[in-house]
Parts: C-alpha cells; structure tokens; sequence
C-alpha cells in the first residue's frame, strides 16, 4: 500500500492508494478511451513493480532510457553543432564512458544559447560538464568509502566489547 501524503490542505493529504486500486485505474482509463490510446509510466526500478502491474496486455512496450554514449553524442553533435568530428571527441568519448550523462543533458549542452556561440564553445561546456559530474561522482564514492570504513570500525568496536578480544582491521 502506497500512502499519498502532502501539506496541509491538499485534497489527496491521507488517502491511500492500494495496487488493486491503481490497476483498476490503469484498465478504467484501457477501457473508456476506445480506439488508438498511449499512456507513459516512468520508473528507475523496475524490479520492484509488481508483475501483475507491467504485464503483457496491461503495458505492452517497455522501453529502457539509458545514459549517453559515443554514438548518441554523435547524432545528438550533428544535429545541434553539425560536426561531424572534433579535437574534443576522443576527450568526450572517454568522459562519456566514465560518467553517466543523460541524451537530454548533453543535448542542453550542446544546444547554442545565442548566435555568437560556435561548436567549440558548446563542447567545451559539455566537456566541462561531464567533468564535474565525474569529480562529484568520485567526492560521492570516496565519501561512502569514509563511511563504511567508520561503520566498518563502529562494528570492530562493538566485537571487541561483546567478546573482550582484540581485533586488529
């Protein structure tokens, strides 16, 4: 059971929405619009949608949205920057692959923000951006290393006092 919650005053504050209650929602809307219908659902877990919630019949495409890569960035450079190939390439490539970056991110990237901007500029911003998502990326990592190793160590503590050994990590 989904609980909806919301502030004070909104209309749906305290209503719950079971899964029996949202599918008989998705083949309410299946049977009264008649005729040629799509409707978009979005998740970024589908492993924990019930079956019964994602199966044929009741949502028969399922489409993965990936993060960009090369060949993506290629399309999306010719189309907004028509370049075909660039000194800053191999250098977006490599990023490309070491971060994750979605199509619609390098596309605002790449997309010219006024008449005076060239090719150059714009993928020095997409390079630049993907630097500093690879640089948070690996603040966020080393930053999750620090805390399993206090964790790791709070633990080691707690052994020692239960146990009365010394452990050496």
């Amino acid at each position: 059971m989904m609980s909806l919650t919301a502030q004070t005053g909104n209309a749906l504050a305290g209503l719950t929405l079971t899964l029996s209650g949202l599918l008989n929602t998705i083949d309410g809307l299946w049977s009264a619009c008649p005729g040629e219908r799509i409707i978009v659902f979005t998740t970024n877990h589908v492993e924990k949608l019930d079956k019964a919630l994602i199966r044929r019949g009741r949502m028969d495409e399922h489409i993965e949205l990936s993060y960009c890569g090369f060949e993506a960035f290629k399309i999306l450079a010719k189309n907004y920057l028509e370049v075909d190939s660039h000194e800053l390439f191999a250098n977006i490539r490599q990023l490309l692959n070491e971060t994750e970056m979605s199509p619609a991110d390098v596309a605002d990237k790449l997309m010219r923000k006024s008449d005076g901007e060239n090719a150059d500029g714009n993928l020095m911003r997409l390079s630049k951006a993907l630097e500093e998502v690879q640089e948070k990326n690996k603040a966020v990592k080393q930053e999750e290393k620090e805390k399993m190793d206090a964790k790791g160590n709070d633990i080691g503590d707690q052994a020692l006092e239960e146990n009365g050994h010394i452990i050496k990590l």
